[in-house]
């Protein structure tokens, strides 16, 4: 039966199949679930019940779907999408035709494409083409569908379309050329019945779903081979073209997060590849628009995610033919709808908390690459500070400086990093190392700054005096422009597109709501007044780490090696007399920066060899001569921390006064910093007790002098393994501890954190003997174990002692929770991860409750 000798009387009942044929809306009440109707048809159910409009259909469960290539069920189909619509195929005063779609139980690559312009026939062709007012836009169509028919489901070869098809100009042409080449291999002319050309659609969508290159598609995304389709049938409804058309819309903007639907709109028949032309502005669909706004706005707040559309516009009226939640959503919209939906009390402040991950808060607060995937990847190393920058190469500090100055931030590349490179890496877009690993110096200062870095770059060689870095094969002169991710730790030829990094205001507020619900502090590792403003606007509520160490970087270096290259006691009084100034000057400014709040000043720690000058440049045969003798092979177990207090005993009583000093010119003003003074890289408690000594009585002697006393608490970092194990008697001495991870990671495993990750920690983790470095993720069983014994022996000697993390783990969000698991009151991280943390502090404490026999405690 053609399409001009159907009766167009009026719309009667349908007979159904069994239950083969369940109209949109219907699937739920029937007790059918996505495993039957596919994604699409429970995407339909949704919309019908929420009362939006959707475009007239049905779909084939997944188990019946072979019925529909069968004559009896596909008439039935096509009467019953007739009656759901209200217009009949054939009926030139309300034109209709088909579309058959596909969908599996969950998302999935691959799926046949759409086959549309069922129904439609030569007799009529022209006629719907009038209707539309452009004729190719039917025809392209159709040749689509017909083209799939005929390969999958009436078994014409391949190379026989083609060579049909190879001088068919236009797409009328292609059409006829089709059908011409389908009668010739069938022996009998392509049906003009509808029922038998959806049957026909019908085998060529199962044949197309069961084809050796689909089965090799879902094995590759690890879905059974035999994952079974329903099959859905819709209403084609044709319009005029200035009034009717197809398009896709997304809810939220993706740069701004904020809902203002996105997308575009094409005249004419909806096809499955996308038209070569550009769409028009969903403007366009004038007051279409405003259900399709509320459309979109009612779909988030019932999937409670930023959602996307198919849409058909008809005489100017919507209809949804699709809708779902976005898999993968801009970052921004994700962040704004939780947000959003929280401020509507649609969710709880909580549950928007936990829409948001620490990772996340992390990309959203920092720069990234635009990659095209044409991009030259030179090298990879470690992802040592995160973020995203290009710039010319700039092999030293001095020359880094030069172009920070001319306006062109370089990208610094060196061997490694020293004290005297930090205003270098400071002015430097980013920082590129050879060696050292996530704890090394260069990524220590990096992530204090803000500043994008990538550590341990296998075959990085760096040659000054040449102006060349070679990595492998490929040389970089000074100068030659390269791209740096130190998220990924990617660095690439060339200059790439870098995202400026801008979270929306609604992380703010989500961030506030988190710290509504977390139970650990979150301060800073901060040094300087400028670290701590930067933190404190990003949440720190203190600082939990001031490396006084670092304030002799740069210029400042001279101050502390005059001090440990003095060549008699009268030049060390003098050398420390200089040395307290400059100590008073930075203490005040950090002081009246921290404000209220809690700071952790440590007293000098770190390594000899930072300070000492590399041979040759002590200025002087006598002083090199006592920089050679300082000199140490293992110098990260050295002279250093308490160890070289107490052989120079004037050092932290120096450091301590200009401590309280500092402290008693900012209460003059009304400002009460709650001071923390700690002793480092301690291991037996005698020498805790002779450091703090030194503190008490440089207390006693600006209170003496000041008039002033200075509420202070006294504490030491836990940075050896016999310091954990020793807790306990430490706690005699210590009000507080804060656990140095970094330091304590290298002595518990016998790993050097500036070798091991490039050299050892990449073939373990290739081997599955780790899943991450220790460096970058608390170890929970060694390093965790300690610090949970350590807070149990230290609490109870002193229950009220203080307890926090002041190494880089304190930024990781795993970390963060196994600190919480230890019942640690803080952790402290460098100033650009403190919302990280205080997001990952939030989602801690939203977890299940623990099994207490899976704490490391």
């Amino acid at each position: 039966m053609s399409v001009t000798d159907r009766p167009a009387g009026p719309l009667t009942d349908v007979h159904v199949p069994g239950h083969s044929l369940v109209p949109y809306g219907q699937g739920h009440s029937r007790g059918l679930g996505a495993d039957a109707l596919g994604t699409h048809g429970t995407a339909m159910d949704r919309l019908v019940a929420l009362g939006l409009p959707v475009v007239p259909g049905l779909t084939v469960p997944a188990a019946s779907a072979a019925s529909l290539g069968e004559p009896d069920t596909a008439r039935a189909a096509v009467e019953l999408v007739e009656q759901l619509s209200g217009r009949r195929i054939g009926d030139r005063g309300r034109p209709l035709l088909l579309r058959v779609s596909a969908s599996a139980s969950a998302e999935v690559a691959g799926l046949p494409p759409d086959l549309a312009a069922i129904g439609l026939a030569p007799p009529c062709a022209d006629e719907l083409s009038a209707v539309i007012g452009r004729e190719e836009v039917l025809y392209e169509v159709w040749a689509a569908t017909l083209r799939m028919i005929a390969e999958y489901a009436l078994d014409v070869p391949g190379p026989d379309l083609d060579d049909a098809l190879l001088d068919a100009t236009g797409p009328k042409a292609r059409v006829e050329a089709l059908l011409t080449a389908v009668a010739r291999h069938t022996g009998r002319p392509y049906p003009d019945d509808p029922a038998e050309q959806l049957a026909l659609a019908a085998r060529a969508m199962l044949a197309r779903w069961a084809s050796p290159r689909a089965r090799r598609s879902r094995k590759s995304q690890h879905l059974p081979a035999d994952l079974p389709v329903a099959l859905h049938v819709q209403a084609l409804r044709i319009g005029p073209w200035d009034r009717s058309g197809y398009g896709t819309a997304e809810s939220r903007d993706a740069d701004s997060g904020r809902f203002s639907p996105q997308g575009s709109f094409f005249r004419g028949v909806r096809r499955s590849a996308p038209p070569p032309h550009p769409g028009e502005p969903l403007e366009k669909l004038d007051q279409a628009a405003t259900l399709l706004e509320h459309s979109l706005l009612t779909l988030e707040r019932h999937l409670h995610a930023p959602v996307r559309v198919d849409f058909e516009l008809r005489d100017g009226e919507i209809a949804l033919l699709a809708a779902s939640a976005l898999s993968r959503p801009p970052l921004r919209a994700s962040v704004c709808l939780a947000a959003d939906l929280a401020a509507e009390g649609a969710l709880g402040r909580a549950e928007a908390v936990r829409r948001v991950t620490p990772a996340q808060v992390q990309e959203l607060l920092h720069p990234q690459l635009r990659l095209t995937g044409a991009d030259e990847l030179l090298v990879r190393g470690l992802p040592a500070s995160p973020g995203a920058a290009s710039g010319p190469v700039a092999l030293s500090s001095e020359r880094a400086l030069e172009l920070a100055a001319a306006g062109t931030p370089a990208v610094l590349v060196a061997h490694e990093t020293t004290p005297a490179d930090v205003p270098g890496m400071l002015a430097a877009a980013a920082v590129l190392t050879g060696s050292g690993g996530i704890a090394s110096h260069a990524a220590v200062v990096a992530r204090g700054a803000g500043t994008p870095a990538v550590c341990g770059a296998d075959g990085l060689r760096v040659d000054p005096a040449a102006g060349t870095a070679r990595i492998g094969s490929r040389v970089l002169r000074e100068g030659d422009p390269v791209s740096l991710d130190g998220r990924t730790g990617a660095v690439y030829a060339g200059t790439l597109p870098v995202t400026v990094a801008g979270p929306p205001p609604e992380l703010s507020t989500l961030l506030g709501w988190a710290d509504g619900v977390r139970r650990l502090g979150v301060r800073v590792n901060a040094d300087t007044a400028a670290e701590v403003n930067t933190a404190v606007a990003l949440g720190a509520e203190g600082v939990g780490l001031c490396r006084t160490e670092h304030q002799f970087l740069g210029d400042r270096l001279p101050l502390i090696r005059r001090v440990l290259l003095a060549a008699d006691p009268a030049a060390r009084d003098e050398a420390l007399l200089a040395l307290e100034d400059a100590q008073h000057e930075d203490f005040r400014a950090l002081l009246a920066a921290v404000g209220n709040r809690p700071v952790t000043v440590r007293l000098l720690d770190a390594p000899l060899h930072e300070f000492l000058p590399a041979p040759g440049e002590a200025g002087d045969p006598d002083a090199e001569h006592r920089a050679a003798a300082l000199r140490e092979a293992n110098p990260m177990l050295g002279l250093r921390g308490v160890r070289l207090a107490l052989l120079h005993e004037r050092l932290y009583p120096v450091q301590a006064e200009a401590l309280f000093t500092a402290w008693a010119d900012v209460a003059a003003t009304g400002v009460r910093p709650e001071l923390e003074v700690m002793i480092p890289l301690v291991s037996l408690p005698e020498e805790l007790a002779a450091a703090a000594a030194y503190v008490r009585g440089a207390a006693e002697a600006v209170a003496e002098r000041t008039g002033v006393r200075m509420p202070y608490r006294l504490g030491t970092m836990i940075e050896t393994p016999r310091a954990a194990l020793l807790a306990g008697e430490l706690a005699e001495h210590a009000e507080f501890f804060s656990f140095g991870t970094n330091d304590l990671t290298q002595l518990t495993y016998g790993f050097s954190r500036d070798d091991v990750e490039r050299q050892v920690l990449s073939t373990y983790q290739e081997r599955g003997f780790v899943t991450a470095s220790p460096f970058a993720r608390l170890d929970p069983h060694g390093v965790g174990a300690l610090i949970g014994l350590a807070v149990e022996r230290a609490r109870g000697v002193r229950p009220d002692i203080k307890l926090g993390v002041c190494g880089e783990h304190g930024g990781d969000p795993e970390s963060v929770a196994l600190c919480d698991d230890l019942g640690l009151d803080y952790v402290s991280c460098s100033a650009h991860r403190v919302p990280v943390a205080r997001m990952a502090a939030a989602h801690s404490a939203l977890r299940e409750p623990r099994d207490e026999s899976e704490n490391p405690r």
